[in-house]
């Protein structure tokens, strides 16, 4: 069992880092930098990510970049291309790849399926 200390710690560390990957979602951020701002290990923020929010700040940081693509993806004036350089991807292909694995759909596809939703 954890002290009380070190668990109010943590979520106090979690959070933070929280509010660091929703407002920075779209650039490359890494756990070394929002640890280093944070003035706290790699460590002891994959720790606060696993015991706090039951993930990884890779995880996190993924569902955070592709609620917000597919937000996006809703406005027929951005390409996919811009949707995934807003979200965080230098790469397109490696932003559907992601995408697919979260989604089960391409970014086109599931563009397409929510387009046709919002006509009927």
């Amino acid at each position: 069992m954890q002290r009380p200390d070190t668990v109010h710690t943590r979520t106090q560390l979690y959070a933070r880092a929280i509010e660091i990957v929703e407002r920075e979602h779209g650039t490359q951020i890494e756990i070394d930098a929002v640890a280093a701002r944070l003035t706290t290990s790699r460590r002891q923020l994959q720790r606060a990510f696993t015991e706090i929010g039951r993930t990884t700040f890779r995880r996190h940081l993924t569902a955070v970049r592709m609620a917000n693509a597919a937000r996006l993806l809703t406005d027929p004036s951005l390409t996919v291309g811009a949707v995934a350089r807003r979200v965080g991807y230098s790469q397109q292909a490696q932003f559907a790849k992601s995408f697919r694995a979260h989604f089960g759909s391409l970014p086109s596809e599931y563009r397409r399926e929510r387009i046709v939703v919002a006509v009927r």
